[in-house]
């Protein structure tokens, strides 16, 4: 087994091996290969040239350490359980630290997966809590967290919300981060921006999308008792917000160095997981 990064001829293996793993459609695979991919943050394993791992990584950074957001790892099924993630993986750790990153961070997508990282050194970080607000004319104001931890609630009906470009909310965005939060913007934010709309208000930032009538917030910043008055006034029933929390861990965080310094010490808070 080999492990280096892709070339052009390795792409069409990498998005049937994109398919088996996660089942997402041509046209989400295109804009990711259009706006988020670089053959120099991708690692693949291969035997005789077939393509029987992969993984990617976008640029980020928090308290001025350059870190990388590992995604969509993946072993083609044929070949699992044959320890080739793990030795992908450790390969990708030794490169990303010759590169200058300092850390890696990722953001499991099953609880089993926090331990399979877990055993890997990855530790978890960056808690959130998640709302889901009724914002329909019976029951407006309500808003729970899918934890029932806490509650909020919103004495308007209305908001007002701008809607501003990625480069705008990137530059916001960095006075609303929690200290310790991670920034993620270059191709974070090209790839962001093909699946959400930004927005500001007042004490608010927003990254959001609308399915059917349900408002999904995959950033809420600032304010947060104004998430059933930003669901009704983008036009949905319901909303879903993740927000800086206590309730759960979001993400694992890997430290890249050999010392024993405040670099260890990992993220307080990640938002744009891509899922």
């Amino acid at each position: 087994m080999k492990i280096h990064k892709p070339d052009a001829s390795h792409i069409p293996a990498l998005r049937l091996l994109w398919k088996e793993g996660f089942g997402d459609t041509d046209a989400f695979l295109d804009t990711f290969f259009k706006t988020a991919f670089s053959p120099e943050r991708c690692r693949i394993a291969t035997i005789d040239n077939s393509v029987v791992a992969m993984l990617y990584w976008f640029d980020c950074s928090y308290n001025n350490k350059r870190i990388a957001y590992v995604y969509a790892v993946a072993t083609a099924l044929s070949f699992r359980g044959q320890g080739m993630c793990r030795q992908l993986m450790k390969d990708t750790h030794v490169h990303l630290k010759k590169l200058g990153y300092e850390g890696a961070i990722l953001v499991p997508g099953s609880t089993a997966l926090f331990d399979f990282y877990g055993s890997m050194g990855y530790c978890s970080c960056c808690n959130i809590d998640q709302l889901q607000c009724s914002c329909s004319t019976q029951d407006y104001n309500s808003c729970h967290s899918l934890e029932d931890k806490c509650h909020i609630s919103s004495t308007t009906n209305t908001i007002d919300l701008i809607k501003i470009d990625k480069l705008q909310y990137a530059r916001l965005r960095r006075d609303f981060l929690p200290k310790g939060g991670v920034i993620q913007e270059k191709e974070n934010l090209d790839f962001l921006e093909t699946q959400a709309d930004f927005y500001m208000g007042e004490n608010l930032l927003l990254v959001a999308r609308v399915e059917n009538d349900t408002l999904q917030g995959i950033e809420l910043l600032g304010n947060a008792s104004t998430a059933p008055a930003i669901a009704y006034t983008l036009g949905c029933s319901t909303g879903i917000f993740r927000i800086p929390g206590n309730s759960k861990p979001f993400a694992m965080y890997l430290s890249l160095t050999d010392n024993d310094s405040d670099n260890r010490i990992p993220p307080s808070y990640f938002a744009f997981a891509f899922d």
